[in-house]
């Protein structure tokens, strides 16, 4: 899925995108830094747009805090000076802080409420704006959405979409559904890639990878974990989806999610790779790594996990 190798060894880089903070010295430095301490191959550069609340029905993706477009041009021109290849993900979120998960409305419609076909022609505009940037900056893959649990029943409107961003983008397309929601999407055929979030407990992975592998086998596609990672912080390795989980720093705790994520996956041959989160533009201080507990490994015990995993693995496939 790259042109240099098969395999992602990705990161996620620059959420949430606010606008003032992708460009300049330090934006250069962290992924410089990222490339460099992970051996990755990819980069998933990855920005958000928001919407009032889960019931709006317009992604303000013009307005501020979103990066410019100037910004997300830079971001990705800085990439490919690191010979990265890129996935240009927009994301849309909610303002008042509700999960993009519970975007929804009455699947009949009804006078005077917000309406499905109001969402999806604000939220197509949205995503053809990037998908012309993707197409003109060479980016080799195009993340068309993530974790729209509610969304994804929609099935007509997806494949209308899907087939919206084919007529502007030429690059791979994928969509990044929810952990545990691999098989409810109903329209993996109309992408490239199949991609999910693979925020599982450590003990979980090899049941977890059963399921999914069913999914890849009956679609016949591609699949990698478009996003996957773990805070440092005490307890997240067994509920690493929650960023809001109380516990002290713990740079045991996130290196242990890793170990056993890889482990087993390591042994599913059609596991395409990972797109980690998640590497920020503004990085903290290398000797503050240790009481930082967010999902950034920079400077703690699980980047030298990744970076030797990915090393390893981009080799193994550059070889075949």
């Amino acid at each position: 899925m790259s042109n240099r190798s098969a395999y992602i060894g990705g990161m996620t880089w620059g959420w949430t995108g606010v606008r003032g903070t992708w460009t300049g010295p330090e934006a250069d430095r962290s992924m410089e830094l990222m490339a460099e301490r992970l051996n990755v191959n990819w980069t998933a550069i990855t920005l958000g747009a928001l919407q009032d609340h889960a019931q709006a029905t317009q992604i303000k993706f013009r307005e501020a805090p979103t990066v410019t477009d100037e910004e997300v041009y830079a971001a990705i021109r800085k990439a490919k000076e690191l010979g990265l290849s890129v996935c240009l993900k927009p994301v849309v979120n909610c303002a008042d802080g509700t999960w993009r998960a519970h975007i929804n409305f009455f699947d009949i419609d009804v006078p005077c409420e917000p309406k499905w076909s109001e969402w999806f022609a604000s939220y197509t505009e949205f995503i053809l704006h990037y998908a012309r940037i993707a197409e003109e900056t060479g980016c080799e893959m195009l993340c068309i959405g993530c974790e729209m649990v509610q969304t994804d029943r929609r099935e007509s409107e997806w494949r209308s979409l899907i087939a919206e961003v084919r007529r502007v983008y030429s690059g791979i397309v994928t969509y990044n559904c929810d952990k545990y929601q691999e098989d409810q999407v109903k329209w993996w055929d109309a992408v490239d890639v199949i991609s999910s979030s693979g925020y599982y407990p450590v003990g979980t992975w090899e049941e977890q990878l059963d399921r999914i592998e069913q999914v890849t086998l009956r679609h016949g596609k591609p699949f990698f974990f478009m996003e996957a990672g773990c805070p440092s912080r005490e307890g997240s390795q067994h509920l690493p989806n929650d960023w809001g989980l109380q516990g002290a720093p713990s740079e045991e705790a996130q290196r242990l999610f890793y170990e056993d994520m890889f482990g087993a996956c390591e042994k599913r041959g059609w596991v395409g790779g990972f797109m980690l989160w998640d590497w920020p533009a503004k990085l903290y201080e290398e000797s503050m790594a240790s009481g930082n507990d967010d999902y950034c490994m920079f400077g703690k015990q699980a980047e030298r996990t990744v970076r030797e995993f990915f090393g390893a693995k981009i080799k193994e496939s550059a070889a075949r």
